[in-house]
C-alpha cells in the first residue's frame, strides 16, 4: 500500500494551499477532493459572491456619473451574460488551481474520503496510508428549523449562484457579512430586497462605527431592512413574525454555516462544540490528524484557513512556526462602500487606549473620486502600539493592508506617520490617521 508524507482531505482554500505548500517543501503529498477544487468559496462562496458585487458595483458607478455629468440613457442588465461571465472567471479561477495542484507533482484522489485513526484513508475503490493527515472538508450553510420551512421552496449560498434570471423581489434571511453582501449585490441591479435580521443590529462582529454608514447606503439603494423581531412559521410565500406577517416571491437564507465533522465524527475525536477541538498548532486530540479551516475555532474566512494550513504544515516539518495571532488576521466586507478590520475593536481595547477616526471627505482623491462614505480608525496604546485597526471607503479592503503590515512586523503608528504616501491617493490618509493618534494630524 502506497504510503504518503502527507493527506490533505479537501481541496479549498485551506486544503489546496496547504498540499501545495507541503508539496514544495519536499513531502509526497495526496490531496482528496470528493468535488470541485477550491472548495466553497470558489464555487458557491466569496469568488461568485464578489464578482456579483463587481457587476453591481459597475452599475452603481454609472449611475454616479449622471450626477456629475456623464449622462447614460438607459442601463440595461442582461443578467444571464453577467451570469455567464460569472461562470467563467470561476472555471479559470479552478483551472489555475488544477495546474498549480499538478505542478507540484501532487496525487489527486476524487471521490468521498474516509480516515481511520491509524491514517488509513480510503477513497472509493482506492486507498493509502499517510504520516501525518489534514481534514480541511469546510463547512455547508446553515438554515434553521422553522415551522413550515417545508412549505417553501427557498436558496441557500449552495444554490443561489445558478440562478440565471434576476429576480424582481428577494427575500434575505440574516444580517451577518454573507447576507449584507447579497442585497448589495442585488439591488443596485434592480431586484427588490428585503433584508429580515431577528436581531437589533446588522454585522454584529464587524466595526460598529461602519454599520450606520451601510445602513444608510442599503437605505439608498431601497433596500428594506427589518430587525428586532421573532421568527414564528414560514408558509409558502410568507414569513409569520411577531410584528406580522411578510410576504416574499424568492427566500434566501444566509444564516451562517456548519462544519463537516463527519470524519471528526467517525473518528471520535475530541470536539469544541460543533468543532474539532485542536492544539495551537491544529493537532487534533488523534496524534497526526490536523484539522484547519472552518472545523476549527476562529474566523471562517479562506485567507484564514490557507495561513493555517501553511502553518500546520510547517509544524510537520518541524520548523516550530508561531503560533498564528487572531488579532492579526484581517475581516472584510465586500459592500459599497467597503469594511476592513483587524485586531481589537474600540469595545474590546484596554481603557487607556487612543482612539482615532479620519473621516474621507478631507481627503482630496476620495473627494475627487466622490468616494466620501467612510474613514480610517487606530485604536492604539498612548505609545502608538497597533491594537487594531478599520477602514470603510472604497478600496478598504486593499488599504487595510498597510497598516496590518506595520502591526505584524512589529512596527506602531509612529512608523505609519513617518512614511511618505503618495498624493493624491486615499492611502496617505492612512498616514494622517497615525499622525492623529497623537494629535498631530493634518487634515483633522
Amino acid at each position: 500500500m502506497t504510503n504518503f508524507d502527507l493527506a490533505v482531505i479537501g481541496a479549498g482554500p485551506g486544503g489546496y494551499v496547504a498540499a501545495i505548500h507541503a508539496a514544495k517543501s519536499g513531502l509526497k503529498v495526496a490531496l482528496v477532493e470528493k468535488d470541485k477544487v477550491g472548495g466553497a468559496c470558489y464555487n458557491v462562496g466569496c469568488i461568485p459572491s464578489k464578482i456579483m458585487l463587481e457587476h453591481s458595483k459597475l452599475v452603481q458607478e454609472i449611475r454616479r456619473g449622471t450626477d456629475w455629468g456623464i449622462t447614460v440613457p438607459t442601463i440595461n442588465i442582461d443578467f444571464p451574460k453577467l451570469m455567464q461571465r460569472k461562470d467563467k472567471v470561476v472555471e479559470q479561477l479552478l483551472t489555475n488551481i488544477e495546474e498549480f495542484i499538478g505542478n507540484a507533482q501532487i496525487t489527486m484522489f476524487r471521490g468521498e474520503a474516509t480516515v481511520t485513526a491509524e491514517r488509513k484513508v480510503i477513497v472509493g475503490e482506492e486507498s493509502f496510508t499517510a504520516t501525518n493527515v489534514i481534514l480541511a472538508t469546510g463547512s455547508r450553510p446553515f438554515v434553521p428549523p422553522f415551522k413550515g420551512l417545508e412549505t417553501s421552496n427557498y436558496y441557500t449560498t449552495d444554490t443561489f449562484f445558478s440562478i440565471q434570471e434576476l429576480p424582481k423581489q428577494l427575500t434575505i434571511v440574516g444580517g451577518g457579512v454573507i447576507a449584507i453582501e447579497m442585497a448589495f449585490a442585488l439591488a443596485p441591479m434592480g431586484t427588490k430586497v428585503t433584508v429580515l435580521n431577528h436581531s437589533k443590529d446588522i454585522l454584529q462582529t464587524e466595526e460598529p462605527d461602519a454599520r450606520p454608514i451601510i445602513k444608510e447606503k442599503m437605505e439608498q439603494l431601497g433596500i428594506e431592512l427589518i430587525t428586532d423581531f421573532t421568527f414564528e412559521e414560514i408558509r409558502a410565500h410568507e414569513i409569520q413574525t411577531s410584528i406580522g406577517v411578510l410576504p416574499f416571491e424568492n427566500l434566501l437564507f444566509a444564516t451562517g454555516r456548519r462544519a463537516n465533522i463527519q470524519i471528526a465524527e467517525a473518528l471520535e475525536m475530541q470536539m469544541d462544540g460543533r468543532l474539532i477541538k485542536v492544539n495551537n498548532h491544529y493537532e487534533s486530540s488523534i496524534p497526526g490528524i490536523f484539522a484547519i479551516g472552518d472545523l476549527v475555532g476562529g474566523f471562517q474566512l479562506a485567507h484564514s484557513a490557507s495561513a493555517e494550513g501553511v502553518h500546520t504544515v510547517d509544524y510537520i516539518l518541524g520548523k516550530h512556526p508561531k503560533v498564528i495571532n487572531q488579532q492579526e488576521i484581517p475581516r472584510c466586507v465586500y459592500t459599497h462602500p467597503e469594511i476592513a478590520t483587524f485586531g481589537m475593536l474600540e469595545h474590546e481595547a484596554p481603557a487607556d487606549s487612543i482612539v482615532t477616526k479620519m473621516y474621507l471627505p478631507t481627503n482630496p482623491k476620495a473627494l475627487l473620486e466622490g468616494n466620501t462614505q467612510g474613514f480610517m480608525k487606530f485604536v492604539a496604546s498612548p505609545e502608538g502600539d497597533i491594537y487594531g485597526a478599520c477602514v470603510v471607503g472604497d478600496g478598504a479592503t486593499e488599504m487595510i493592508n498597510s497598516m496590518l503590515a506595520a502591526k505584524v512586523l512589529g512596527g506602531s503608528v509612529k512608523d505609519l506617520a513617518r512614511m511618505i504616501f503618495p498624493h493624491p491617493t486615499v492611502s496617505e490618509h492612512v498616514g494622517d490617521a497615525a499622525r492623529s493618534v497623537f494629535g498631530k494630524a493634518i487634515h483633522a
